[in-house]
């Protein structure tokens, strides 16, 4: 063998071993589909990020994360699941209910981590939650099932109850999950539920006119990404009509809700991180069982209470988490 062949052969064994390193160094490429207002859900953002970290991905170098935003628009959904699809997403995280039902109808082969959905298994996302069955896995609000103590807790601070309305946007397919829940809860406690549907701001608006007429004593704002992502107006607007609400999520309470009950959100989607990390690693999206929270919150603003004449009970106070005075 010749000097010039000797060294393209030595050079071509050495080279093997970079190209198949290479190969086995494909950086994985994660899709994030966020059904509301970026500007208002970057803290939900960066705790996926962080539950990333916590596991060793550090963007750039072994991940590329790729965030959506359909800003409260529903239907842009479809679009942007086409997007991570064209970026040959691995693996793609879905917020709440609406781009969850997006995902599972337009994203293939892509395996998809749920989180913020209310009750998978009611919806038709899953089989069960012990073993979800098809390419969708990921965390539960609970929140259905809830709804019975939201209730409960907005009568201990409202006092006497006989007409409640509950502020929910139709399109949103949890609705039938939570309207059943809580008029469940209403009927043993001899409340009457009335439903105020509401898409948009303008619809906003005009539910809460709608809740002045039927003379509501209160409200409950169901979970919701476009209502979560109008809660200054649903905030300002319960003010004006003078009403004790109940919201599902702390944040409507930061900006001067009553009082709110729910699962802490941030939490939920760091472990979205988890269920990443083990479907990259090979595991089957279909064996991963839902996971359920475990740390709930309760806010409440006494600053609120005040302005509406409400004395809130030591019994709510004792179990708040945080007290805003």
């Amino acid at each position: 063998m010749d000097r010039r062949r000797f060294v393209a052969v030595i050079g071509s064994a050495l080279a093997a071993p970079l190209v198949i390193a290479q190969q086995a160094a494909k950086v994985p490429r994660i899709g994030y589909l966020f059904s509301f207002v970026r500007s208002q859900g970057e803290h939900l953002w960066e705790a996926c990020r962080q539950g990333m970290r916590e596991l060793g991905y550090v963007e750039g170098r072994n991940v590329v994360l790729e965030p959506r935003w359909a800003d409260g628009h529903h239907d842009r959904m479809p679009a942007l699941v086409a997007e991570l699809v064209r970026l040959k997403a691995d693996v793609i995280v879905a917020a709440a209910t609406p781009a969850n039902l997006a995902a599972r109808a337009g994203a293939g082969s892509i395996p998809v981590v749920m989180v913020a959905v209310a009750d998978p298994l009611r919806i038709g996302l899953v089989d069960s939650l012990a073993r979800p069955g098809g390419r969708m896995t990921g965390l539960s609000l609970l929140t259905p099932e809830l709804s019975g103590k939201r209730l409960s807790m907005l009568a201990e601070v409202a006092g006497q109850m006989r007409r409640v309305a509950v502020l929910n946007n139709p399109d949103n397919s949890s609705y039938a999950v939570f309207l059943q829940e809580t008029s469940g809860a209403a009927k043993g406690m001899q409340i009457q539920i009335h439903t105020l549907d509401a898409r948009n701001s303008g619809e906003i608006e005009r539910a809460f006119e709608g809740a002045s007429r039927l003379g509501a004593q209160a409200l409950i704002v169901f979970d919701d990404p476009v209502l979560w992502s109008h809660r200054k107006q649903v905030v300002t607007l319960a003010a004006q009509a003078r009403l004790p609400v109940m919201y599902g999520y702390s944040e409507f309470v930061d900006e001067g809700g009553l009082i709110s009950y729910g699962p802490h959100r941030p939490d939920l989607y760091r472990r979205t991180a988890a269920y990443v990390d083990r479907i990259l690693k090979g595991a089957n999206p279909a064996e991963l069982p839902i996971e359920r929270p475990t740390r709930f919150e309760l806010f409440v603003n006494l600053k609120t209470a005040k302005s509406l004449g409400l004395a809130i009970p030591k019994s709510v106070l004792l179990r708040a988490d945080r007290v805003i005075e």
